[in-house]
């Protein structure tokens, strides 16, 4: 049965090892680092930044939050500049992949510097340098794995053009909701507050919910085993990272309304 959904769907695995081995890395990794979240031992950025501080008596370097949102993006975003010239001749796929996951990253760029305002919490260099090494390593393996599968039959359900519109939707709901949290401060306001508008109603993290939304999308446009892994290990990541989101928000604020959930609404 996995065999017939995987070949409906996914492109037959290239005769490569790296792929393979980077999707297992990539799954259990990103899966670990969710249910980590949820034991409490969190990656060190945004508000969550200094949580697992008084537990470590290591030395720990901090960066400004707009640098180490920097760290977090650049690389991936040049990985995908890079990728139009070492893979210049492209299938449709293979270029709607370098587009999507380039403008994602791109956008995030834009974001951390003219969109998002700061409070005083940073980014923990060793935080930082694991994300940054994710992202750079998942734009680079799913781009070259989509590169190694040109002249593959097709698989029989073609989910890019559906792909491409749910990632569409779902880049335009991350941005929105980044605008609404930038909203909630002014420039000399660092202080965290509920926030309200957009789907902040119904789940405390939205802005998660349409990256997991984005990233579903650029695996329909791509329909390959390393997109599949790294999105469902993105996904429980995204789960684990919302729910100590919205712990945190009930552990700081008496009037956070409990109908909130953390990123599915109605569910969880």
């Amino acid at each position: 049965m996995a065999s017939m959904l995987s070949r409906l769907i996914i492109f037959p695995t290239p005769p490569s090892m790296i792929v393979p081995v980077m999707s297992v890395v990539s799954l259990v990794a990103l899966a670990g680092l969710g249910v980590s979240e949820i034991l409490g031992k969190h990656l060190q950025y945004s508000k969550l930044w200094n949580l697992n501080s008084a537990k470590s008596s290591r030395k720990q370097i901090q960066l400004s939050s707009r640098t180490g949102m920097l760290v977090l993006y650049v690389p991936a975003f040049l990985s995908g500049v890079a990728a139009f010239v070492l893979y210049p001749n492209h299938d449709l796929r293979l270029f709607l992949v370098k587009a999507t996951l380039t403008l994602h990253f791109f956008k995030r760029v834009i974001e951390v510097l003219f969109v998002h305002k700061y409070s005083t919490s940073g980014v923990v260099l060793d935080s930082a340098i694991l994300i940054s090494s994710s992202y750079f390593s998942a734009t680079s393996t799913m781009i070259y794995g989509q590169y190694l599968t040109q002249g593959f039959p097709e698989p029989q359900l073609d989910l890019k053009y559906p792909g491409i519109l749910l990632f569409m939707l779902a880049t335009f709901g991350n941005f929105y909701h980044h605008q609404v949290l930038a909203s909630l401060r002014t420039n000399d306001d660092k202080e965290y507050k509920i926030p309200k508008g957009g789907l902040f109603g119904l789940v405390i993290c939205p802005h998660y919910l349409f990256e997991v939304l984005a990233f579903i999308g650029i695996f329909f446009i791509s329909q390959t085993l390393y997109s599949f892994c790294f999105t469902l290990g993105t996904i429980v990541y995204l789960i684990g990272r919302s729910y100590a989101t919205r712990r945190w928000y009930l552990s700081k604020f008496e009037d956070f309304p409990k109908d909130v959930k953390a990123l599915i609404p109605f569910v969880f």
